[in-house]
């Protein structure tokens, strides 16, 4: 009796499950932003079948049946980026051959066409590598992906929903996991939905990381917006009225909406201020969306911008006109912010409804508004990415740095002599500017003139300037030329000259060095190459052979060498002695005295541990911790060979390690404090300082103005908790309005 009714029940449930599949396959259907033909909703349908019958057995660690995930990550595509019935196909499809080894490309491309298939094998790829030694895995793998924006721009956007879908239903794994997940969430995937235009999806991103790598902070800052939130709704209807009001009035069609500032963004402003969250001022933003024909849309944001400084006084310093030159990233809006009722400052954004589709859809509102094939914003920014990313042999993680810059970059607006406009990063030097133009106007920059005035290669541009370059055919890179850019695509195209300048220098210098062997009668092979690569303290044979083509080994140091082969151990004794062998201003008696203790953590504790005998590390050697599950903490050198298998495959048991001088028992901290100035206050801080809390103190300043005054006091102290109860102490003190560690 009690089978049959399980069975009953099983058969039940397994019959609501199919209910939901089906319901969530018409939603998918229903909530598209294309509109979607019968050709259309055949090749989703037949997507929908492959996706159900692979994923048949499969279930998330929820117990959630797994098709749910690819319908989910499928209909945010469809319907949140508004891509097209490819994209929604291959969404449902991305992880098919993964997950299951009965399904192929081919088969793939025999139900649903190329282009389906070719999209879900750069899925596919981004998750199966090969890692280079020394590389980081998780590195090599962001740059796997990034290169798949050559092979089809969509492979990103499905990548980033499905990577906004398994933030959105993290909550049923390890926290290890969740941190790992969310940290490479807002390292790279909201950067990259930032760039592509993607606004909505990079705000709930960021939001969704922060939860879980800062949940503590993110609580807080959810449970301030509560408290505040009806006395900010009634506010935001009371300015929405009036402003909708004055734009009746002159016969603007608009819709009139308060928008709240994203969680991260809050803690963010917190951060960089060094502020608590109820100095946060500007916790919302209005939104004006308009109605217009494309040609009058500029005209109508102009109009609406005076009717609002009309009725509010406008703040100069804030206006951001990205209608007349629109980001790179294609978003398009009128800025401006004003001083509202109760003497709030209130950022008000201008959009049209055209411009709004672009800004919350990016990619596709970009293809469904493009007109006779001309080219994009997006388009334009590819274009740009290929120049930046051909370079396989650069390191993944300075090839993933580089790229995450120009990612999040803030943009400059500048002009060539010939009035055309182009966008950089923030920061961009006239020699960035000259990589924009073209490649080859790089490579043989010998001068800039901006605004008619020579200025220096590292001539940090602002909007408005007009940049001239100068040319000569005998200019070339140099190395100092990356300290003076910031652009990837700079800096990648100096790298590859240098390095083929090196190769070029480091062959000369390999037959420079064959003769003067030659002359010592020691041959020039791979074993007396080494014996010279360890000599000279040198990583690599290239480094050896680059440095005799340049002079920097020369035939004196090459002869000490040679007479070195005949007596091994006059030649370490030498060595152990030679004045370069040790950094400037440290002794023999420092070498071995220092570093001879190993601390953990951001608070440097000192905790039991081995070390690993895979790679023998010895004090002095960058280290990191590895928690084994019976032998306690395992000390691997950052170059162990196991290194890169720990790192990807157990990050959440790697503890950050460090070897230090034992005999510095204290560190230094600095504080900055703020507040209203009294008679005897310095002589107040100083007391509380040293009596109360016992912390010596190394330097302290103050300076007051009109009453009010700063200081700065530089202490050294054994940890952090000392610093967080003296922090405390100082904010309870008489005048003393605010007090961060520097």
């Amino acid at each position: 009796m009690d089978k049959v009714l399980f069975l009953n029940m099983s058969s039940t449930k397994e019959l609501a499950e199919n209910s939901a599949i089906k319901n969530a396959y018409k939603e998918l259907l229903r909530v598209s932003y294309r509109s979607l033909t019968r050709e259309d909703k055949q090749l989703i349908r037949k997507a929908f079948d492959i996706a159900v019958a692979a994923h048949n057995e499969q279930r998330r660690e929820s117990g959630e049946a797994y098709i749910f995930h690819p319908i989910a990550v499928a209909r945010i595509v469809a319907s949140e980026i508004g891509l097209d019935a490819t994209s929604i196909a291959a969404a449902l499809l991305h992880d098919v051959v993964e997950d299951n080894s009965n399904y192929t490309y081919d088969m793939l491309e025999e139900a649903c066409g190329r282009d389906v298939s070719r999209i879900v094998k750069g899925l596919t790829k981004i998750g199966k590598l090969n890692a280079e030694n020394k590389v980081s895995l998780q590195a090599e793998n962001f740059r796997k992906m990034l290169l798949t924006i050559n092979e089809d721009v969509r492979v990103i956007i499905i990548k980033i929903a499905d990577r906004l879908h398994n933030m959105q239903t993290m909550s049923n794994i390890r926290p290890e996991k969740q941190v790992k997940i969310a940290s490479e969430t807002l390292y790279i995937y909201a950067p990259l939905a930032h760039r592509i235009g993607l606004y909505n999806i990079k705000t709930e991103l960021e939001d969704l990381g922060l939860k879980y790598t800062e949940p503590e902070m993110y609580n807080l800052i959810v449970a301030k917006k509560e408290e505040s939130k009806e006395e900010q709704n009634e506010y935001i209807k009371a300015f929405s009225e009036a402003l909708q009001k004055a734009m009746t009035k002159e016969k603007i069609n608009c819709i009139i909406k308060g928008r709240p500032k994203s969680i991260y963004s809050i803690r963010n402003k917190m951060r960089k201020q060094n502020i608590s969250y109820q100095e946060v001022y500007d916790k919302f933003a209005m939104r004006i969306i308009y109605k217009s024909k494309e040609k009058n849309e500029k005209f109508l944001a102009w109009k609406i911008y005076s009717i609002i400084t009309d009725e509010y006084t406008p703040n100069p310093t804030r206006l951001r006109d990205w209608i007349s030159a629109p980001k790179s990233t294609g978003y398009e809006a009128l800025h401006i912010t004003v001083m509202g009722p109760q003497g709030k400052w209130i950022e008000i954004q201008i959009r049209s409804e055209r411009m709004n589709e672009v800004a919350e859809k990016g990619y596709a509102a970009h293809y469904k508004y493009k007109n006779n094939g001309e080219e994009d914003n997006l388009d334009v920014w590819v274009n740009k990415l290929q120049d930046a990313i051909e370079n396989h042999e650069i390191n993944a993680v300075d090839f993933v740095e580089e790229f995450k810059f120009n990612l999040y970059a803030q943009e400059i607006f500048v002009f060539t002599p010939t009035g055309e406009l182009k966008s950089l990063p923030k920061g961009a030097s006239a020699l960035d500017f000259a990589y924009a133009i073209h490649t080859e106007v790089g490579m043989h920059t010998r001068g800039i003139k901006v605004n008619g005035k020579l200025k220096p290669l590292d001539y940090q541009l602002s909007s408005g300037d007009s940049v001239e370059v100068i040319t000569s055919e005998n200019a070339k890179p140099s190395q100092s030329w990356l300290d003076y850019t910031i652009t990837a695509r700079a800096r990648s195209k100096i790298k590859t000259a240098l390095k083929e300048e090196t190769k070029s220098i480091a062959e000369d210098g390999k037959e420079i060095l064959r003769r003067k062997l030659k002359q010592l009668k020691i041959p020039l092979n791979t074993k007396e190459t080494n014996a010279m690569v360890n000599f000279f303290k040198l990583k690599t044979s290239l480094d050896l052979f680059y440095r005799v083509g340049v002079g920097a080994i020369d035939s004196k140091m090459i002869k000490e060498f040679a007479s070195s082969r005949s007596n091994m151990l006059m030649s370490f004794i030498k060595r152990s002695i030679r004045k370069d062998s040790a950094p400037k201003g440290i002794n023999d008696n420092e070498i071995t005295s220092k570093y001879d203790l190993l601390v953990f953590g951001n608070d440097r504790e000192r905790l039991d541990y081995k070390l690993s005998p895979c790679c023998s590390p010895i004090p002095g050697d960058k280290v990191f911790g590895f928690l084994t599950i019976n032998d306690g903490i395992k000390i691997h050198k950052h170059d162990c060979p196991n290194a890169l298998s720990l790192q990807s495959n157990f990050a959440y048991r790697i503890i950050k390690a460090q070897w230090i001088d034992s005999s510095q028992q204290e560190f230094t901290a600095v504080l900055k404090l703020s507040g209203l100035d009294h008679l005897g206050l310095v002589n107040e801080v100083t007391r509380v300082i040293s009596n109360t809390m016992n912390v010596n103190i190394n330097s302290l300043s103050f300076d007051t103005q009109g009453g009010v005054f700063n200081g700065t006091i530089t202490l050294s102290v054994k940890n952090n908790n000392y610093v967080t109860k003296l922090v405390q102490h100082l904010k309870n003190m008489n005048g003393i309005d605010k007090v961060v560690r520097v």
